[in-house]
C-alpha cells in the first residue's frame, strides 16, 4: 500500500495538473478582441442555420474533415446568407469552437478529481515457488518431529482475486477552488467563441459590401462606356461629314479606350473580391456566386455616447472575457492560499481472495489520510506570486480596455457622421456632373463647341460616380464597425445597415 504522503500528493497533483495551467493560460488577454452579442453569455454558440440556396458538393476525408467542391453554375448569395455561412464555416470560427470543446473536456477532468474514484479489479494468478532456492530445507523440520519429505520443495499455487477500490478526497480546499476556476475558464472559452463570431460577422459583411461596391463601379463604368461609344461614333460621323475635326475623333476615341481600361480594372477587382468573400464563408475559391442584394443606404440615428458606452460595457465580449479571466485568476489565487491547509482523503478496497477450486475469503483495507505541507515554502510563494501578478495585470487590462472602448466608439461615431455627409455631397456631385455632361453634349451636338468639354465632363462624372460608390461603402462599413464596437454586430447588423 502506498504511503500516506504519496497518496495525498497524487490527489493534489491530479487536480492541479489540468486546472492550474488552464487557469494561467486563460488569464492571457485575447489578441485583437472586439465585440459580441448580448444575451448568450455563458452559453454554447449555436450557429445560424444555413440558407436554402444550393449547397456545394461535400467531400468527406479521413478523420471527419469535410472539403467543399464547387457546384456548377452560380450560387445566389445574399448578405444574410453570406453571414450565416461565415458563422458556420469560417475557419477561425471552427477553430475557436474546437478550442471551446477542449476547455470543456479539461473542466470535466478537473471535476473528476473531486469525485469518488471507484475501480474494479479481478485477477487470476498461477505461481510455482521453489522453496529450496529460497533457503528452505526439509531437514530443518526434523526438530519438529516431521519427516524430511513431509513438504515438497516445489510448491504450485493458483489463486483468484476480485476487489473494488475506492479513493475519495474528503477535504481538499485547493482542488475545490481550482475546479471553480476551471468553470470560469469554460466561460472564458465561450466568450472567446462569441467574440470571434462578431469578428466574422464584421469581416463577411464588410467583404460583401466591398463586392457590392465593385459591382456598382462596373455598372457605372459600363454606362459610361456606352456613352463614350456614342460620343465617339458621333465625333467620327461629324469628321467624315466634314463638319468635325480629326482631333475631336481622336479625343473621343482616347476617352472610350480609357473607360474600357477602367471597366477591365473594375471587373478584375470584383472577381478578386468575390474570391476573398468565398474564402471568408468557407466556399471553394472557384465557386461562382451571384450577389442578390444591393448596397443599402439608410440614415442611422446614433445612440448618445453615454448610452453607447453603457451598451458596450454590457455586451463587448472582449471586456466580459477579461472579467471572466479575472475570476479565473482570483479563484486560482484562493487555491494557492489554501494549499497550506491539510488535505483529508480516504483510500481502501474490499474483495475476495482464495485458491482456485478451494475456499475464498474476504479481504479489505480502509485508510484515512491527512496530509499537511511541511517544507514547500518556495513553491507555495512562487505560485502565490504568479497568481497575484495575474490578478493585478487583468485589473489593469480591464481598466485600459474600458478607455479603449470609449475611444473606439467615439472614432466610429465620427466615421459614421463624416461618411454620411460625404455620401450626401457625393450624390450632389453626381447630379451636377451629370448635368454638366448633358450641357456639354448639347453644345457639341449643336456645333457650338468641340468635344473637349464633353470629354472633361465625362471624366468628372466618372470620378463623381466612383467617389459616391466609395463613400457609400465607407458609410455602411463604418456603421458595421460601430455595431462591432458596441458589441451588437452579429445580432443587429441589419438595423445598423437599415435593412
Amino acid at each position: 500500500m502506498k504511503a500516506l504522503t504519496e497518496i495525498s500528493r497524487e490527489a493534489k497533483v491530479r487536480s492541479r495538473a489540468v486546472v492550474w495551467p488552464l487557469a494561467l493560460a486563460l488569464c492571457v488577454p485575447m489578441a485583437g478582441a472586439q465585440t459580441q452579442s448580448a444575451q448568450i453569455q455563458g452559453t454554447q454558440v449555436q450557429s445560424a442555420d444555413l440558407p436554402s440556396a444550393p449547397m456545394p458538393n461535400l467531400v468527406k476525408l479521413p478523420g471527419g474533415v469535410v472539403v467543399e467542391q464547387a457546384t456548377p453554375g452560380a450560387l445566389a448569395l445574399s448578405l444574410d446568407d453570406a453571414i450565416a455561412r461565415g458563422e458556420k464555416r469560417n475557419l477561425q470560427m471552427l477553430l475557436v469552437i474546437q478550442n471551446e470543446r477542449v476547455v470543456r473536456g479539461e473542466v470535466l477532468t478537473a471535476e473528476n478529481s473531486l469525485l469518488p474514484s471507484l475501480t474494479a479489479k479481478g485477477q487470476i494468478e498461477a505461481q510455482e515457488i521453489n522453496l529450496a532456492a529460497q533457503g528452505f530445507k526439509g531437514q530443518s523440520l526434523a526438530g519438529l518431529g516431521l519427516p524430511p519429505g513431509a513438504f515438497s520443495e516445489i510448491v504450485k499455487v493458483n489463486t483468484a482475486e476480485a476487489q473494488m477500490s475506492l479513493n475519495q478526497q474528503l477535504f481538499n480546499v485547493p482542488a475545490y477552488y481550482l475546479y471553480r476556476s476551471a468553470q470560469q475558464a469554460a466561460k472564458v472559452a465561450n466568450l472567446t467563441t462569441l467574440n470571434e463570431l462578431g469578428g466574422v460577422t464584421l469581416a463577411v459583411g464588410s467583404q460583401y459590401l466591398l463586392a457590392l461596391a465593385d459591382a456598382s463601379q462596373i455598372a457605372n463604368a459600363q454606362a459610361l462606356e456606352k456613352a463614350d461609344e456614342v460620343a465617339y461614333q458621333q465625333a467620327k460621323a461629324s469628321h467624315e461629314a466634314g463638319v468635325g475635326t480629326n482631333l475631336d475623333e481622336l479625343r473621343a476615341r482616347v476617352q472610350l479606350q480609357t473607360q474600357q481600361q477602367a471597366l477591365i480594372n473594375d471587373e478584375n477587382a470584383f472577381a478578386k473580391d468575390k474570391i476573398a468573400l468565398n474564402r471568408l464563408i468557407g466556399l471553394p475559391a472557384d465557386q461562382e456566386i451571384t450577389l442578390t442584394d444591393t448596397a443599402p443606404y439608410a440614415e442611422f440615428a446614433q445612440l448618445p455616447l453615454e448610452d453607447a458606452k453603457k451598451l458596450a460595457y454590457e455586451r463587448r465580449k472582449d471586456l466580459l472575457s477579461l472579467q471572466a479571466q479575472l475570476e479565473v485568476a482570483a479563484k486560482a489565487r484562493k487555491a494557492v492560499r489554501a494549499e497550506r491547509l491539510p488535505v483529508v482523503s480516504f483510500d481502501g478496497y474490499y474483495g475476495v481472495l482464495g485458491e482456485i477450486g478451494s475456499l475464498y475469503h474476504g479481504v479489505f483495507t480502509a485508510t484515512g489520510k491527512v496530509s499537511v505541507p511541511v517544507f514547500q515554502e518556495g513553491q507555495l510563494r512562487g505560485e502565490r506570486e504568479v497568481a497575484e501578478a495575474q490578478v493585478t495585470g487583468l485589473k489593469q487590462q480591464i481598466d485600459s480596455l474600458r478607455v479603449t472602448i470609449e475611444q473606439q466608439i467615439r472614432a466610429a461615431m465620427l466615421d459614421v457622421q463624416s461618411s454620411n455627409d460625404l455620401v450626401k455631397v457625393a450624390r450632389s456631385n453626381v447630379d451636377l456632373a451629370t448635368q454638366e455632361l448633358q450641357d456639354a453634349s448639347d453644345r457639341f451636338s449643336a456645333g457650338v463647341d468641340d468635344n473637349l468639354p464633353v470629354v472633361q465632363a465625362q471624366a468628372t462624372l466618372a470620378a463623381a460616380q466612383s467617389r459616391l460608390v466609395d463613400t457609400l461603402y465607407q458609410y455602411n462599413q463604418s456603421k458595421l464597425q460601430l455595431a462591432r464596437n458596441t458589441g451588437v454586430v452579429e445580432t443587429q447588423y441589419k438595423v445598423y445597415l437599415g435593412r
